[in-house]
């Protein structure tokens, strides 16, 4: 299966359509790209208009919901750099990745949610998703999102001269 096939299969699972615009929470712009770099903005787990896992982590949200948020929010990474590249083939690492988790007093795994994006951005790029990672616990996110996902990519030289 390719990467776009992939992509696809697992946003069918959560209900994202890659070929759709991603809804933005402000005034920035959710990639940047300057020469072999790409710069994602943080996506929180959102479908459609809404915020599909909230709350803290350890608390009113589960440790399996905070793993699908983050799920989610790889995946937006993931059809940003599509949308922004024409494709994933560019790309020739994912270089680091930030997890965000909104995390009650006393929850410590952090990195087993960081581990489901982590899981994804390997199957659907293989070698090319293996990353540098950190995993913070923080008070709060925006619209009370139980997580909240970054990255910084690198693509190859030749394609980010002439995209």
């Amino acid at each position: 299966m390719s990467q776009q096939q992939t992509l696809a299969a697992y946003c069918a699972e959560v209900g994202l359509d890659p070929a759709e615009t991603l809804k933005i929470g402000g005034q920035y712009t959710p990639v940047l790209r300057y020469d072999n770099e790409v710069f994602i903005s943080g996506q929180v787990p959102r479908v459609g208009d809404t915020v599909v896992v909230t709350g803290k982590v350890g608390d009113d949200c589960s440790e399996e919901a905070a793993c699908h948020a983050a799920r989610i929010s790889a995946l937006r990474c993931l059809i940003l750099l599509q949308q922004t590249l024409g494709s994933l083939q560019p790309v020739a690492r994912v270089l680091r990745m930030n997890v965000y988790v909104q995390s009650a007093a006393g929850f410590s795994r952090q990195s087993e949610v960081a581990n489901a994006a982590s899981e994804v951005l390997y199957r659907v790029l293989g070698e090319a998703g293996v990353h540098t990672r950190t995993s913070l616990g923080v008070y709060q996110l925006p619209k009370n999102a139980a997580v909240e996902i970054d990255m910084q990519v690198a693509v190859r030289h030749t394609d980010a001269a002439s995209a």
